[in-house]
């Protein structure tokens, strides 16, 4: 029996001065370059789940792919991995994560003691997530303008954790007023999109910017520097009530992550600091910069490969009365052009101008 319905509420995690750790498995449990079987890779994310657990940590999260309503047939790599092209990364994602994972995982999680949820990349894979019961939602800075996405997880009622690293304060502000008027709660976590962020780049201060602008919404920090434990604990000085770290057995290990992964012993250090206080002691002010800078948004190198472009999920005849269920929102935006998943509202509704394949995407010129 799922827990369909259960949700949870972040505040039991952070009465007092509790920081709420999150061990980002992502796809790190695909630790080769050659494929292997289902059940290496539910072993791999258990081994990963087991020495999470042992570090001390609140959950462990994973990303969750389903490419047919997320990422386009066409060959563009990423410059944060040349492992492999976009698309053949993203369906084997798919492919070697059917619905047994995420039942085990999730299954193994909640015997450990961890909460469990993951990113969902499209709709199809929130459904496929909501299926099986996750508590809660994290929306990934690339998918923080698919409103196709938001307006599912929205529905749900559960609390959503977004990440900051490639919209504006302004693209911000318009998702989670979406969120939040649709009954969902709000959590934020600031976020620096660069694999590795060097520590340069790291901004702390806006963390105290995002609690001013966001009262309501619990703030957090999501974490891109290679196995520092500094970086972190300067941001839980500043004021992050969430943490979120990728996690892996060994930085050296192939795949898109681990590189910026902390490993089990570093976790469970950074896991003790922060429950002994030490992040009390420590100098943030390298990293604190401007309270006043703009977030990133469209500066944002990955912003082409990461944003979507809506495109249509099936034929849609001329004269047809456009609704969300005819939608997919495609990756990536670089190669796809037509109107941005932000601006879903302004096609929803419309009639089409004439005939629309499938996966074609909507311009301006064939809705009316």
């Amino acid at each position: 029996m799922h827990d369909r319905d259960k949700f949870i509420n972040l505040n039991e995690f952070l009465e007092g001065d509790r920081t709420f750790v999150i061990a980002e498995i992502g796809k790190n449990f695909i630790q080769s370059k050659e494929e292997k079987g289902l059940d290496e890779y539910i072993s791999n994310a258990k081994n990963l789940i087991d020495a999470a657990a042992d570090a001390g940590v609140d959950a462990v999260k994973f990303q969750t792919h389903e490419y047919s309503d997320e990422q386009a047939p066409i060959q563009v790599i990423s410059p944060h991995f040349s492992g492999s092209d976009r698309y053949s990364w993203v369906k084997r994602n798919t492919d070697i994560t059917p619905d047994r994972f995420w039942v085990e995982v999730k299954d193994y999680s909640k015997q450990k003691g961890l909460v469990f949820f993951s990113t969902p990349m499209s709709r199809k894979a929130a459904v496929k997530l909501d299926s099986i019961g996750v508590p809660l939602w994290k929306i990934g800075s690339g998918d923080v303008m698919d409103y196709l996405l938001l307006d599912f997880v929205a529905e749900t009622k559960k609390p959503v954790i977004i990440s900051t690293g490639m919209v504006s304060y302004a693209e911000l502000e318009k998702a989670v007023s979406f969120l939040e008027n649709k009954g969902a709660p709000v959590s934020i976590l600031y976020c620096v999109s660069k694999y590795p962020a060097p520590a340069s780049d790291f901004n702390l201060s806006s963390i105290q910017r995002l609690g001013e602008k966001f009262p309501q919404c619990t703030i957090g920090f999501s974490d891109h520097s290679v196995g520092d434990q500094e970086i972190p604990l300067a941001a839980v000085k500043v004021g992050a009530r969430i943490i979120e770290k990728h996690f892996s057995l060994s930085r050296d290990l192939w795949g898109s992550d681990h590189k910026v992964s902390l490993t089990p012993e570093e976790m469970k250090t950074l896991v003790q600091k922060i429950k002994d206080r030490e992040y009390l002691g420590v100098d943030s002010s390298p990293f604190y910069g401007d309270i006043d800078k703009e977030l990133e948004g469209e500066k944002n190198q990955f912003r082409p490969y990461f944003f979507k472009t809506l495109t249509a999920s099936k034929e849609i005849k001329k004269g047809t009365v456009i609704t969300k269920e005819m939608l997919f929102a495609m990756r990536p935006a670089l190669h796809l052009k037509g109107i941005p998943s932000n601006n879903l509202y302004e096609v929803v509704g419309k009639k089409s101008a004439r005939d629309i394949n499938k996966m074609e995407p909507i311009t301006k010129d064939i809705i009316e």
